[in-house]
């Protein structure tokens, strides 16, 4: 049986160590800064873009990849690893048309056997059905298995998001169901969520560690007494309110397997400076 290779794009927030240690591989999105285009991740990498988020006046946008990028990238994937069968699994399609890409090169690629998913999620909500692909394909999994694990972890992923502000994610157009509470927002920080691949509301607090609080408390509750199988901090630049977050989870949760990082280029476009995201799913069992 050909090996199945897994596939995801850089929005999925994994780490070198993982992509490495699991035989992931990624395809970059955009990053347009003026004249300047960069690959997330590759050729501006999160630091940089942090830095420059603070100092310059224009501002970033986003774009997925062509499909010309992701015939090649298929392409490559399939001589590297030696296979004819690649799972991917991108970016929720309601916030970037990267599946779509990705659809339109499957077509040109009569040859290779290339199941596609949409996550209907972003950052580690995405990156964790890409480890669930690639545990269960190292493990041996059929097709049809890793996509039954990956269905299970995604109907059971919860995304949280704290924002210091809606303005990054209103100029990129990806606001959706949080559209609400603009014009209400002076003073407050929102809290958001993604249901249905989309941007929604979960409310607002007057206070930044109020607002995190929040998060921990709506994770007990959704947990209903079972532990995290696996939890996500993804955060823009070094960030004390994250130690705090963490600390908070600790106290209140089973904690198992937990993994923190920086918010690539493109998400940071979109949530900006302070930015913090949650992501989990429960042991053994759906919401």
């Amino acid at each position: 049986m050909s090996r199945i290779a897994v596939v995801t794009d850089s929005t999925a927030n994994l780490t070198e160590d993982l992509v490495a240690d699991l035989e992931i591989s990624l395809i970059p999105l955009n990053v347009h800064w003026g004249e300047d285009t960069f690959l997330d991740g590759v050729t501006l990498d999160a630091p940089s873009f942090y830095q420059r988020l603070q100092t310059r006046k224009d501002f970033p946008m986003t774009s997925q990849p062509s499909v010309g990028d992701f015939i090649r990238f298929f392409q490559d994937v399939a001589e590297r690893f030696q296979t004819d069968t690649i799972f991917g699994v991108f970016i929720s399609a309601a916030l970037s048309g990267t599946l779509s890409s990705a659809l339109q090169a499957r077509n040109e690629l009569p040859d290779l056997h290339i199941e596609l998913v949409d996550s209907r999620s972003v950052s580690m909500g995405l990156g964790f059905q890409a480890l669930t692909a690639a545990r269960a394909a190292q493990s041996g999994a059929d097709l049809a298995e890793v996509l039954s694990q990956v269905a299970r972890v995604r109907a059971s992923t919860e995304v949280f998001i704290a924002l210091d502000t809606l303005e990054y994610l209103h100029r990129g157009g990806r606001i959706g169901g949080a559209a609400r509470l603009v014009g209400t927002m002076l003073n407050f920080k929102p809290l958001l969520t993604v249901e249905d691949g989309k941007i929604a509301s979960l409310g607002k607090e007057r206070s930044r560690r109020k607002s995190l609080q929040n998060l921990v408390d709506l994770a007990e509750v959704r947990l209903a007494g079972r532990p995290p199988a696996e939890l996500a901090l993804m955060h823009a630049e070094a960030d004390e309110d994250v130690d705090y977050l963490l600390e908070l989870l600790r106290e209140r949760l089973d904690l198992r397997r937990v993994h923190r990082g920086l918010l690539t280029p493109v998400l940071g476009t979109h949530g900006g400076p302070n930015a913090i995201g949650m992501v989990f799913y429960p042991q053994n069992g759906t919401r």
